[in-house]
C-alpha cells in the first residue's frame, strides 16, 4: 500500500527538503528582496491550493505584504489576465503538470512580475515557466492521494516565509519541524483502533483557524476522495455564520485545534458542538481541547505556523483507514488519476 508508505516517508522527506533547499531558498528569497514586490499572488489547484491558503497567512505573518490567491481562468478561459507586474507571483503544483497555473506564471513573467515555482518535478513546465525553482524533494508519490507531496509545499512555503523575515527564531523552529514530524507519525498509531466506528459516516465538517484554516481544507479533501463521503471544510468563523446549524446529535467534526492564537474562539466552538453533542474528532496539543473529543488525535507541542504540517497527518490517516475498513482502493480512488492538467 503505497500511501501509508508515503505518509510515513514525511519525516525524511522534510528533512531532505530542509537540507537540500535552503541554499536556493536563501538565493530566491535575497532575489524577493531585491525585487521588493508590493503584494504576493499565489496560483494552485486542489491540494496545492491548500498549500496556498497557509502561504496566505505564514507570508502575511512574516512580510506583512497584502497575499492574494490568483483567478487561472482569467488567464485561460477568458484571456483577461491581470496585471501582476509590481507582484511576486508563486506557483504551487506536486506534478507541475497544471497548464492554467503555468499560464500565470508565464503572463506574470512576462508583464515583469517576478515569478517562482514550487513542485515535485525539476523538469516540469510549471518549474521551466517561472524565474525561479524549489524542488519539493519528495521522490516519486505514487498514490493518487497526495500527503508526502502536501507537507513538502507547506515546508516550502514556510522556508521561503522564513528566509524573506530573516527571523532567527523562526529559522531555529524550522530546524526542529522533521523530529516534530517523527513524533507526529508516532501518535497516529492508535487511529486505527477506532476508525471502524465511523465505518458508516454519510457527512462531516472539518474545522480550524488561522495557519489551520488550510489544514480543515485539505483534510476535507482527503476524505472525500479516499472514501466518497460528503463534506466540507471551514474557518471556525465561518461556520458559525450558518453552517452550525447543521450540526445534531452525533454529526461529526474534525477539528483541528493546537496551541496558539486561535485557540481561544476553537475552545469556545468545541464547547458549543459539545453542547449540541456532536461526534467530535479533535486534532490538537492543549489538554482542554483534547477533552472535548469523542476521538482524540494527538500532536506534539510545536509553534502555531508550523503546526499545518503536524495537523494534517492524523486527518490523512484518518481518511486512510477509512477507506480502509470501508473495502475502497487506498492508492487508486475511483474516477481519479495521479496528474490532474487543469486549463
Amino acid at each position: 500500500m503505497y500511501l501509508e508508505k508515503e505518509i510515513n516517508e514525511q519525516a525524511a522527506v522534510l528533512e531532505r527538503l530542509l537540507q537540500e533547499q535552503h541554499e536556493n531558498v536563501a538565493q530566491i528569497a535575497a532575489a524577493i528582496r531585491d525585487f521588493n514586490p508590493a503584494y504576493i499572488m499565489i496560483a494552485a489547484r486542489g491540494t496545492s491550493d491548500n498549500a496556498a491558503r497557509y502561504g496566505q497567512y505564514v507570508f502575511g505573518s512574516s512580510t506583512r505584504l497584502p497575499v492574494a490567491l490568483s483567478t487561472p481562468s482569467l488567464h485561460t478561459l477568458y484571456e483577461a489576465p491581470p496585471n501582476l507586474s509590481k507582484g511576486l507571483v508563486i506557483g504551487i503544483s506536486q506534478s507541475g503538470q497544471a497548464e492554467d497555473v503555468r499560464r500565470v506564471l508565464a503572463d506574470a513573467r512576462s508583464q515583469g512580475a517576478l515569478t517562482v515555482s514550487m513542485t515535485n518535478d525539476e523538469e516540469s513546465p510549471m518549474a521551466q515557466a517561472a524565474d525561479h525553482h524549489i524542488y519539493l524533494s519528495a521522490g516519486l508519490e505514487r498514490s493518487v492521494a497526495a500527503t508526502k507531496t502536501y507537507t513538502a509545499e507547506l515546508t516550502s512555503v514556510a522556508m521561503l516565509a522564513t528566509a524573506l523575515s530573516q527571523n532567527s527564531e523562526m529559522v531555529e523552529q524550522l530546524t526542529q519541524l522533521p523530529d516534530l514530524m517523527k513524533s507526529t507519525l508516532d501518535m497516529t498509531a492508535n487511529i486505527a483502533d477506532w476508525a471502524e466506528r465511523y465505518r458508516y459516516m454519510e457527512q462531516f465538517a472539518a474545522i480550524g483557524r488561522g495557519y489551520n484554516y488550510a489544514t480543515a481544507f485539505e483534510i476535507s479533501l482527503k476524505v472525500k476522495e479516499l472514501t466518497y463521503v460528503i463534506g466540507e471544510g471551514y474557518s471556525e468563523a465561518d461556520f458559525r455564520h450558518g453552517p452550525i446549524a447543521t450540526v445534531n446529535e452525533g454529526f461529526p467534526v474534525i477539528v483541528v485545534a493546537p496551541q496558539g492564537r486561535a485557540l481561544p474562539q476553537m475552545l469556545d466552538l468545541l464547547d458549543k458542538l459539545c453542547n449540541k453533542k456532536a461526534e467530535l474528532l479533535v486534532i490538537s496539543n492543549d489538554s482542554d481541547a483534547l477533552g472535548y473529543a469523542t476521538k482524540t488525535m494527538s500532536i506534539p507541542e510545536a509553534p502555531e505556523w508550523l503546526s499545518p504540517m503536524l495537523g494534517v497527518v492524523p486527518g490523512q490517516v484518518l481518511a486512510m483507514h477509512l477507506a480502509l475498513v470501508r473495502g475502497y482502493a487506498v492508492d487508486r480512488p475511483r474516477g481519479l488519476t495521479k496528474v490532474t492538467v487543469t486549463e
